[in-house]
């Protein structure tokens, strides 16, 4: 099986299709930090995937890529608090998260700061300007982006369709509504063998494709 990448940005749904690709019978990392889980994954979202998708196109040339979108009164409050849970650990020099996830947040979110982070209109002009070059990238490779919001019932069919999957095969039921309210925890309760860890006991390696 072909590598599967999540792109969509962060709080447009990924761990939703995560769920979803886990229920279908893929390996998943929702996150991933390590050459072996890109090595063991199938399916990969999240970080780094929505800021290193031109690079892993590059080293995946059969991969699938799945853009996800969110309307934007819906992904603006979301990804605000987001960013304020986040702010202190992305910009400490002595810890905080890991350098991949600090790299990738400060660059989609660039130039990154307090004051923008807090500003609607710039996390929008983010938004948007990530979804042109998505769009862009892949114009005229329909067979090899799907781009889809996990909010519409129907586009479980067009996942389903993309992946080659007949209905009457799919396990799942379709897209759970999950990490609502702001939280980001669902993942981590979710039990399943095909689960693959982001990182090595909580390291990190040099990615593969970089």
């Amino acid at each position: 099986m072909n590598k599967i990448f999540i792109i969509g940005l962060p709080r447009t749904g990924t761990t939703s299709v995560c769920a979803a690709m886990l229920e279908l019978g893929f390996s998943v990392a929702h996150t991933a930090y390590t050459e072996r889980a890109f090595f063991e994954a199938q399916v990969i979202a999240d970080t780094p995937i929505f800021c290193d998708y031109q690079h892993l196109d590059k080293a995946y040339p059969d991969a699938k890529f799945i853009y996800l979108t969110r309307t934007m009164d819906k992904w603006l409050p979301s990804i605000g608090q987001l960013l304020a849970r986040m702010h202190v650990n992305l910009i400490r020099d002595d810890g905080g998260f890991n350098p991949i996830i600090k790299r990738c947040y400060q660059a989609i979110f660039s130039p990154y700061s307090s004051e923008n982070i807090n500003n609607i209109e710039f996390l929008a002009q983010c938004y948007q300007q990530h979804e042109k070059q998505v769009l862009e990238y892949f114009q005229d490779r329909a067979d090899d982006l799907l781009t889809i919001d996990v909010s519409v019932n129907q586009n479980y069919a067009q996942l389903l369709k993309f992946l080659d999957i007949k209905d009457s095969e799919a396990k799942g039921l379709g897209f759970k509504k999950l990490n609502v309210g702001g939280k980001v925890t669902a993942w981590k309760d979710i039990k399943s063998e095909l689960k693959v860890e982001s990182t090595n006991k909580g390291r990190v390696t040099k990615l593969p494709y970089l």
